[in-house]
């Protein structure tokens, strides 16, 4: 099934059907408790906007943000690193804890330079982000797996997607992604980042591009314009365990399993949010 039909047939067992058939993203904004979770996110980052030393150092908010999203994404992936060491270190081309430090930190570098691309040619940037994320493996980045190769994602041991379903999703997920909708900011990004760790289109890295992915699209959609919110640091708050729980939801395609996704994700981005107040309150006070 491809994966504009799929979200259809979610919407469909919770609404009437009319807006699913012209917006079928948008309708996820109406499964049980997905508004609650689009405010409660808004709210939190408008906090953040609002706060005294945004209007002043706000570039300083941005990098860090970057460096604890990056922490936190590696996290998620297998390298749960404290902040000063990522802080402090130099040379990621080590062992392959380090080196998934240094793709999370170069995915968060990457992802603010295809903002613009990302509405014309969502394909094109996840090719572009993989290559960015395994430079060493220059035979298959940049590119989806092909029918017999192996996924190296060994934290998300659910079941594998073939490869032609993979490209036939990816269309399908770039189609709804170019034609736009109403949607929220956090439905889209969600449900973005659902599908590529659902699909595990690349043959490495796969957690680390979709989570770049969602930081694209709430950056790209105005809610986090500067990227002070990083979703990847509330993610690696709430725990793999919890991670995989309300992935499993998504998984699942039902109208519950959506929206407790889409909720998890809220949680991240209101994690993150607090993350970057809390900077903001350290610089204020002299302690950052």
């Amino acid at each position: 099934m491809g994966f504009g039909a799929r979200v259809r047939n979610v919407v469909l067992m919770s609404t009437t059907g009319a807006t699913a058939d012209r917006d079928p993203l948008a309708a996820l904004g109406a499964l049980p408790g997905v508004a609650d979770s689009v405010e409660s996110v808004r709210k939190a980052v408008d906090r953040v906007y609002g706060h005294r030393i945004m209007r002043r150092r706000s570039n300083e908010i941005t990098s860090e943000a970057a460096l604890r999203g990056a922490r936190g994404s590696a996290a998620l992936s297998g390298a749960d690193w404290a902040l000063e060491e990522v802080r402090r270190r130099t040379d990621f081309s080590g062992d392959g804890e380090a080196r998934t430090v240094g793709a999370a930190l170069r995915l968060t570098a990457e992802a603010g330079q295809l903002l613009s691309i990302w509405r014309q040619s969502p394909l094109r940037v996840l090719a572009r982000l993989h290559l960015v994320a395994a430079a060493d493996d220059a035979d298959v980045v940049g590119r989806p797996r092909q029918p017999g190769e192996p996924v190296h994602e060994p934290l998300v041991e659910r079941p594998l997607p073939g490869a032609g379903e993979v490209s036939a999703r990816l269309e399908g997920l770039a189609e709804l992604i170019i034609a736009g909708g109403s949607a929220p900011a956090l439905v889209t990004a969600a449900v973005v980042h659902g599908e590529l760790l659902a699909l595990r289109p690349f043959v490495s890295h796969n957690g680390l591009v979709a989570r770049a992915a969602e930081r694209i699209v709430l950056v790209g959609s105005g809610l986090d314009p500067k990227s002070v919110c990083p979703a990847e640091v509330g993610h690696a708050e709430l725990g793999l365990d919890a991670y995989l729980t309300a992935f499993d939801g998504y998984l699942s395609g039902t109208a519950e399993g959506m929206a407790a996704w889409i909720a998890h994700c809220g949680k991240a981005v209101g994690l993150g949010a607090r993350e970057s107040t809390a900077v903001c309150e350290a610089l204020q006070r002299g302690a950052a």
